[in-house]
């Protein structure tokens, strides 16, 4: 029997190029995507294959697909939609053009990818799609607006994407990361200087005596998880016979699933914004 295949995004480090070699361990062909070609190229001298796929980029998201069909006459047996970016500050600091970016990056375009994969896994009668979400996908932070508006949609379109596929043997699964060791802080340093006017905001003195140093320095406030935690609850909603539809991933992420439950909303934001 042909290896299974599977199409992951944002393999260029952290959890999407953790689970790249730990689907190509367990006997998967692995097509690794990433959004520039220099990372593609640098997957590929460590033998994946890897088409370059970015969600703002509509064309790339057509051609990458193309590619990885191309490659294994028509099947695809799993999409794993992972690499998203943040835009750090305040709502009110966020610039309407920064929010419909970060909307294309982190929600508009994995609809694309995965509205071009159904068809070929309806054809086929199967399929996995598994959609990296995050803790904030469930609860939100103060200074993370943008990013906790992308996942909370990303929640909800995922949830009504598993409840319309069911039948169809196409299953769709939620992960949702807490803290884990990525290039994200450092990514979301590169849109805040992009886009947030800090310095003349009238919040100004809020930047300076909590989210500069957040942004910079990084926080203290626990442990991060390895990438590696992720790609196992991944190897379940792939390989399960009935994966499950979310999967929580470190200790914070089931407290805050629980507390959101169990709390009034003025209760949650108070444990939230103690840390």
């Amino acid at each position: 029997m042909s290896k299974k295949t599977i199409l992951i995004t944002g393999c260029s480090s952290g959890i999407g190029y953790d689970a790249a070699h730990g689907l190509r361990e367990r006997g998967w062909r692995v097509f690794a995507a990433c959004r520039a070609q220099a990372d593609c190229d640098r997957l590929r001298a460590e033998g994946f294959e890897a088409p370059r796929i970015d969600y703002e980029d509509e064309a790339s998201i057509a051609s990458g697909l193309a590619e990885v069909l191309e490659a294994t006459g028509g099947r695809l047996d799993a999409l794993f939609n992972n690499g998203a970016y943040a835009v750090p500050g305040p709502v009110e600091d966020v610039p309407t053009e920064a929010l419909r970016t970060i909307f294309q990056a982190n929600l508009i375009g994995w609809h694309d990818l995965t509205r071009q994969v159904i068809p070929v896994m309806r054809a086929q009668g199967h399929g996995r799609i598994v959609q990296c979400s995050s803790v904030l996908g469930l609860v939100a932070m103060k200074w993370r607006g943008a990013y906790v508006a992308t996942k909370f949609a990303l929640e909800g379109l995922s949830d009504a994407m598993r409840m319309e596929l069911s039948g169809t043997g196409i299953e769709v699964s939620i992960l949702d990361p807490g803290p884990i060791e990525t290039a994200f802080r450092q990514n979301a340093i590169k849109q805040f200087e992009k886009w947030i006017d800090w310095e003349n905001s009238v919040r100004v003195e809020e930047y300076r005596a909590d989210l500069l140093t957040q942004l910079y320095e990084g926080s203290s406030k626990g442990p991060q998880w390895p990438a590696g935690a992720v790609t196992k609850k991944l190897v379940h909603a792939l390989e399960a016979a009935r994966p499950k539809p979310r999967y929580y991933v470190t200790t914070p992420t089931y407290v805050m699933g629980v507390l959101r439950r169990v709390l009034p909303a003025r209760a949650l934001d108070w444990i939230i914004s103690k840390g």
